[in-house]
């Protein structure tokens, strides 16, 4: 009976796996030398399919359920092993649970840079990366064409595999969606559900269903986004007015992060004020012609005059209101303000603000010693200078 019941113990008879991990798509039951026990039973449970390979050959495929082993639920086995009038014995078969729920932020990215045709920016090489999600479709074969004798294989084993067919197969799908790259940001979602529709077909063909593709970023050349951000500065400041201040305000932000130091802020606020004058006369000339002509210049007086005869000059406008005095001050070489005069008589007071200090306010060519500007002769003649140490 000892030796029975060792036998006995050694046949199997509940077939099942407990998936305690998150990236695992096919398990092979490990029955080693055992034998599956007749009337055995097989329990699949909700997302998991079973497989029973007799000798290299795929028979038998089971969904989530329990099934008791024998020759009427499993045809297939009965079929290659020969069983017409059933069988009683034990006997050996290899069974893969293959996991079928959905497999998620698996990463990809399109290997290089594709070439897309824009219509505003010609021929430009853009870069995308993402996630997508998959799910085993078809067991037999993905048992077949991936994992084959496989006896644990997870995502980690093939999401190289896949990560490289999918960026290939984006790589040469996004040219043909004809999007335009500026619109390529904000459009991330259609691209994402346009890629996923091209490319599922060719997962079918690993057993794979693509459930989802994300795009998570496009990249573009820097020049082409230089240029997407002049044109919106350009759009968003709509005079050349504004647009010199813009460019000084650039010039003096580069200055402090120029290893010439605040020295060089003249230098780039000049060329700054320079280009602003200059495109501001351009793109003024068309407007300085039209109020020239008789009739339509609002400060001349005087009916129509006759073509060719000479014309008065434009009356002179009202000047401008006087603006707040703002004033950037040099501090332990940095660049700091503005200030304005209250706040520049404070400084005086405290000590921070000397004749010799650098400073530079709107209309300077370049940075000077506080001594030296009128508007702070008053805030030196009246501050009072520093008790001496006792």
């Amino acid at each position: 009976m000892a030796l029975w019941d060792k036998l006995k113990a050694e046949l199997i008879d509940i077939i099942q796996w407990l998936d305690d991990t998150n990236d695992t798509l096919i398990y092979r039951f490990p029955r080693y030398n055992n034998e599956i026990k007749y009337n055995a039973k097989l329990v699949v449970r909700e997302g998991q399919s079973a497989v029973f390979i007799n000798e290299g050959q795929i028979a038998d495929v089971y969904g989530p359920g329990t099934y008791t082993l024998s020759t009427q639920n499993m045809p297939i086995l009965a079929t290659l092993k020969g069983w017409k009038y059933g069988f009683e014995s034990p006997f050996k078969a290899e069974v893969y649970f293959v996991s079928t729920r959905q497999f998620t932020n698996l990463k990809w990215g399109t290997p290089g840079p594709c070439t897309m045709r824009d219509p505003e920016f010609g021929a430009v090489r853009v870069t995308a990366f993402g996630i997508y999600s998959i799910k085993i479709k078809d067991p037999t074969i993905f048992i077949r064409e991936i994992a084959g004798t496989d006896g644990s294989f997870t995502t980690e084993e093939i999401q190289e595999n896949l990560k490289g067919k999918i960026g290939l197969r984006i790589k040469e799908v996004m040219p043909e969606l004809k999007i335009p790259v500026i619109d390529l940001e904000s459009k991330v979602y259609t691209l994402g559900e346009m890629l996923k529709d091209r490319i599922a077909p060719s997962f079918e063909g690993f057993g794979l269903a693509l459930t989802e593709v994300q795009v998570q970023d496009v990249g573009l050349p820097e020049e082409v986004e230089r240029a997407i951000d002049k044109a919106g500065a350009m759009k968003a400041i709509g005079n050349m007015q504004m647009y010199t201040q813009y460019e000084t305000a650039n010039s003096i932000n580069d200055a402090a992060n120029n290893p010439g130091g605040l020295a060089a802020a003249g230098v780039g606020i000049g060329m700054g004020l320079g280009m602003g004058g200059q495109m501001g006369n351009a793109m003024g000339g068309a407007f300085t012609n039209m109020v020239q002509q008789p009739g339509i210049n609002p400060g001349f007086s005087g009916g129509a005059a006759q073509q060719g005869s000479p014309q008065p000059p434009p009356m002179p406008g009202p000047p401008p209101l006087p603006t707040a005095l703002q004033i950037f001050v040099a501090i332990n070489g940095q660049q700091s303000g503005p200030f304005d005069l209250p706040a520049l008589q404070q400084m005086a007071l405290q000590g921070k603000l000397t004749r010799d200090s650098l400073v530079w306010k709107q209309g300077m060519a370049g940075w000077a010693a506080a001594g030296t500007v009128t508007e702070l002769t008053e805030i030196f003649g009246s501050a009072t200078p520093p008790m001496p140490p006792a």
